[in-house]
């Protein structure tokens, strides 16, 4: 018999992933309840169906894929509705995390009774018949839920204890996303100053790739900037034995703060940059 699997939630990653499974005949059930008509509209075209935490906690896989802020209260949520379940499920949480944030979440998950697997995201929502998505696993029992690839999913083993394929996301995401918000306050402070158009000559000629890189990936980040100021903090604590790492990162979350802020309010440095990677061209 085919699995059924919890996707919580059904966010633009969530919904996605969640259509994969679906497309392969996979029941997949999410929680619905106080969500918007939005969220709500997306997770039926995903083909999920609402459920209590009962019924999450009856499944055969949990998928945990909501901000980072977010990880910690849903484990401990549904922690109950495990703990009552006849048959323990398998709890995989899919978040950009600090391995010892992982750790905390493992043990609220782990004193249910339920098994519990690291995991990490790397790449966009997935596209059908598309590896270029992959939910990275490690712990024990990470190839429990490597069986999910038979329904359209990438999801290699990150060798390691709980925390590696978290340690394997983040340091991704921090050359990644850090990268961003470094370019993203040089494209600020040079529109400020007034030498953006010379800026953006001079890396036309002598870094093109890296202009290239910025021009593309800079667009898609105001709208995503609210989700990535907690993920910045979480690679903080991931590097913080090096005090000079965790500082940039959490000036990264300011800043990630402040574009999220901006987007929902004047959206001054929203066009700021965008103005900036438009004349790219």
């Amino acid at each position: 018999m085919k699995p059924i699997v919890a996707v919580i939630a059904p966010g633009m990653m969530g919904s996605v992933v969640a259509n994969r499974l679906t497309d392969h005949g996979i029941e997949v059930r999410t929680i619905l309840a106080g969500r918007s008509a939005a969220t709500v509209a997306r997770a039926e075209a995903a083909g999920m169906k609402g459920a209590t935490d009962a019924d999450i906690a009856a499944c055969d896989f949990i998928l945990s894929i909501v901000p980072p802020g977010e990880a910690l209260g849903l484990a401990e949520k549904l922690a109950p509705a495990l703990r009552a379940a006849a048959k323990k499920p398998v709890y995989v949480d899919c978040n950009a995390l600090a391995p010892s944030t992982v750790l905390r979440i493992a043990r609220v998950i782990e004193e249910t009774g339920a098994t519990f697997v690291d995991g990490g995201i790397i790449g966009p929502p997935p596209a059908p018949d598309s590896k270029n998505t992959r939910i990275y696993l490690s712990g024990d029992a990470a190839p429990q839920a490597k069986m999910l690839e038979q329904y359209g999913l990438n999801m290699p083993l990150q060798p390691g204890p709980i925390g590696a394929a978290s340690a394997m996301k983040l340091s991704y995401a921090g050359i990644t996303k850090g990268f961003t918000a470094l370019g993203a306050a040089m494209m600020l402070a040079a529109t400020r100053a007034g030498t953006a158009d010379a800026l953006l000559a001079e890396m036309t000629v002598s870094q093109p790739a890296l202009l290239g890189w910025l021009t593309r990936s800079m667009p898609r980040m105001p709208d995503k900037a609210y989700r990535w100021v907690a993920e910045m903090e979480e690679i903080a604590t991931f590097v913080g034995e090096d005090p000079a790492g965790a500082q940039f990162y959490l000036g990264a979350a300011k800043l990630y703060e402040r574009i999220a802020a901006d987007l929902e309010g004047a959206g001054k440095e929203t066009a700021a940059l965008n103005a900036f990677c438009a004349k790219k061209g």
